[in-house]
């Protein structure tokens, strides 16, 4: 996608050898910051931290910091210092399915390497397989997810399109093109009209800071609407879609995203308004069956919902309390929205409804019966 008319991706290797370099997000929309990650330890802080979030990129950072730990390693016990790496990224984000999925995806490279010089060869070589694949992904769920705004558009006679969407599943959560907005994209270059209202997003603003600002720098048309919002669109018909992105989904179809996905849900069943999750195949996990009793949900800092940070009139980026400083806080960062209130999964291989044999039909290698066996590190997780 492009800033300012010129393409980027969101990660990708520095000129400098064994720096990689990522769009520190926290500084959006005000500031255009560009970050460079040397050691594991820069890695684990930029996911942690929300320097790089949302579940593709999250992978993608996870592909490029094993990548600089096999660097980093020392010829004694290599294999021990890449496992001691990636169980420090592994605790970093813990909902996020997309960073368990690209550590095993490094593990089981390295595996099969016979010294450290060769881990470090694939390791960098999975790391760039990882990224491309993830903007290809987002790509291909962009073309099958412009057939329902398209036939959306033909029935409204041409009218735009309004798509409610949550949080940020943009290219910003990905390499490239997003899940949630890959859709919209394409529509857009389509030449078909949409108007897309962008849930802000609180506590950490994704919506009016990220999503906003890539909408805006595409051309797309969209209004930036308070949190609590969407239903009253719906009630209204000013909702024509919903579409979301997911952080883990349970091969039942049960989908965990930011939280007030759910709620979003809830409010599209009442009104019979469509609601879909755009997905690529990286982000279901098949061990999982109960979403909403196994995917582990983050609970952050309260910090994160009393203080907020913007552009101060003196242009400067300042951080205020909004709320009394003795006042405790829950900030949970996702929830689960249930297999029963989506209208259908929107993945790389195609649209599915959310259902485990419908998923499988797209997916016949998740198959009980054609899966590998687990290692006992899977086993544990």
């Amino acid at each position: 996608m492009r800033i300012d008319g010129q393409p980027f991706r969101t990660i990708w290797p520095g000129r400098e050898p064994g720096v990689t370099q990522i769009i520190d997000q926290r500084h959006l929309p005000h500031r255009l910051v560009i970050e460079d990650l040397v050691t594991v330890g820069d890695f684990a802080r930029a996911i942690s931290e929300m320097h790089v979030r949302g579940a593709g990129l999250i992978g993608a950072t996870a592909g490029y910091a094993m990548n600089a730990a096999a660097q980093a390693a020392r010829d004694s016990g290599w294999r021990e210092q890449l496992a001691t790496a990636a169980a420090t990224l592994l605790a970093t984000r813990p909902t996020a399915r997309n960073l368990a999925w690209a550590l095993e995806r490094q593990r089981t490279a390295t595996a099969k390497a016979a010294s450290l010089s060769a881990a470090r060869e694939v390791t960098a070589k999975v790391a760039r397989e990882i990224a491309d694949e993830d903007a290809d992904f987002c790509r291909r769920i962009g073309e099958h997810g412009l057939e329902l705004i398209r036939r959306l558009s033909q029935a409204k006679g041409g009218e735009p399109v309004n798509i409610l969407t949550h949080c940020n599943a943009g290219w910003l959560a990905f390499v490239d093109y997003g899940s949630a907005t890959a859709p919209i994209y394409a529509a857009h270059q389509a030449g078909i009209p949409v108007h897309v209202w962008v849930d802000e997003t609180r506590p950490w603003l994704q919506g009016s800071r990220l999503t906003a600002w890539e909408l805006g720098q595409e051309g797309v048309a969209h209004t930036l609407i308070p949190d609590n919002t969407g239903g009253h669109l719906m009630q209204h018909g000013l909702v024509d879609l919903v579409i979301v992105g997911a952080d883990r989904v349970a091969a039942s179809g049960d989908a965990a995203n930011k939280i007030g996905t759910y709620l979003k849900a809830l409010a599209a069943q009442d009104n019979g308004v469509p609601f879909y999750v755009a997905l690529p195949c990286s982000t279901f996990d098949w061990d999982i069956e109960d979403g909403l009793r196994e995917i582990p949900i983050e609970r952050r800092s309260e910090e994160e919902i009393k203080w907020i940070t913007g552009l101060s009139r003196s242009g400067g980026l300042d951080s205020v309390l909004i709320a009394p400083p003795s006042t405790p806080g829950a900030n949970y960062g996702f929830d689960v929205t249930p297999a029963r209130l989506i209208t259908g999964l929107i993945t790389e291989r195609g649209l599915t409804p959310a259902r485990r044999e419908e998923i499988l039909k797209l997916y016949p290698e998740q198959r009980a019966d054609n899966r590998p066996q687990k290692t006992t590190t899977q086993q544990k997780r």
